[in-house]
């Protein structure tokens, strides 16, 4: 089983942060623009699930990635990350490049992809 990515978003001016350890006190978290960020919560946002959900293929010890998305200047997927208990290892994209990595594979990880207008998408690994 491994750990969830923490992403956070401003309202204002769409910085976006990655929590390392989100903090439980009462009315408390991260603050941008002198408000409290938004947790972005995976494949919660009214879009094409299959053009933003990671797909991937397992060759040996390692694990393919690709987002079946289209990667235009105003629209595209900045980065892919795969989470475990013990490790995050994150790829960034430009326009005009495919998104696709290739990652250690490991049993029970999770995939994220961000699309720069769509939000965070995740898929578990098997």
């Amino acid at each position: 089983m491994s750990r969830e990515l923490i992403v956070k978003k401003c309202k204002k001016c769409n910085a976006i942060v990655k929590v390392i350890k989100d903090c439980n006190c009462n009315g408390c978290g991260i603050k941008c623009c002198e408000e409290k960020m938004e947790v972005l919560v995976p494949n919660s946002v009214d879009a094409a699930i299959e053009k933003h959900v990671p797909e991937y293929e397992i060759n040996g010890e390692k694990i393919i990635v690709k987002v079946n998305h289209v990667m235009e200047d105003e629209h595209y997927i900045e980065w892919v990350s795969i989470v475990s208990d013990d490790r995050e290892c994150t790829k960034y994209f430009k326009p005009g490049k495919e998104a696709q990595v290739e990652f250690k594979y490991e049993p029970g990880t999770k995939l994220y992809a961000y699309c720069n207008k769509h939000g965070l998408w995740k898929k578990d690994v098997e």
